[in-house]
C-alpha cells in the first residue's frame, strides 16, 4: 500500500518535523509514506476575490498530487475515530485499493476542484487546528490506523 500526504505548506518547528518523520518511520513497515508540500500561496489582502485566488493557486499544486483514494480532511467532513480510518483504510486494501493520498488544504480551506477530486471528506473533530499539527495529527492517526489493522496494542 502506497499513502500519500499531499499538505500546503512546510513544516517550519523542528519538533513538528521530528514527530511526523518519527510516525512516517513507524508507519513504513505497513506501507509505502511519501508526503508532498505544496506550494502555499498567501493571499495579498484579506479581500474574498485575493483568498480565492490563493485558494485556485494552491488547489492546483494539489491537484498535481492527488493519486489514487483521495480523503480530504476538513473541518466540514465526516468526524471519524481512529477505528474507523482504520476500518477505511482497511476496506479499499480489500477492495485492491493499491494508493491513499490524504490531503491538508491551506489555511483558507481547498478549491472546489479539489473538494470533487475528493472521494471522501474526513474531519477529526470540528476544532481548527495549525496545518502544520495537523500534519503530526494526520501522521499519527495513519499509524494508529496501521497498527488497528494489524491488531498492535499501541492503538490502545
Amino acid at each position: 500500500m502506497k499513502v500519500n500526504i499531499a499538505a500546503v505548506g512546510k513544516i517550519k518547528e523542528k519538533f513538528f518535523a521530528d514527530a511526523i518523520t518519527e510516525y512516517v518511520k513507524r508507519t513504513g513497515r505497513f506501507a509505502d509514506v511519501k508526503i508532498t508540500e505544496c506550494p502555499e500561496y498567501p493571499p495579498k489582502t484579506q479581500s474574498p476575490a485575493e483568498i480565492a485566488l490563493s485558494v485556485e493557486k494552491e488547489g492546483k499544486k494539489l491537484l498535481d498530487n492527488l493519486k489514487g483514494f483521495v480523503v480530504l480532511t476538513a473541518i466540514e467532513g465526516r468526524i471519524v475515530s481512529s477505528e474507523e480510518l482504520a476500518a477505511l483504510i482497511d476496506a479499499k486494501m480489500t477492495e485492491g485499493v493499491s494508493e491513499i493520498t490524504f490531503v491538508i488544504g491551506g489555511s483558507n480551506g481547498v478549491s472546489d476542484e479539489v473538494k470533487r477530486r475528493a472521494d471522501v471528506e474526513i474531519s477529526f473533530g470540528r476544532v481548527t487546528y495549525p496545518h502544520q499539527l495537523m500534519r503530526v495529527i494526520l501522521s499519527e492517526q495513519i499509524y494508529r490506523a496501521f497498527s488497528i489493522i494489524n491488531k498492535l496494542p499501541y492503538h490502545k
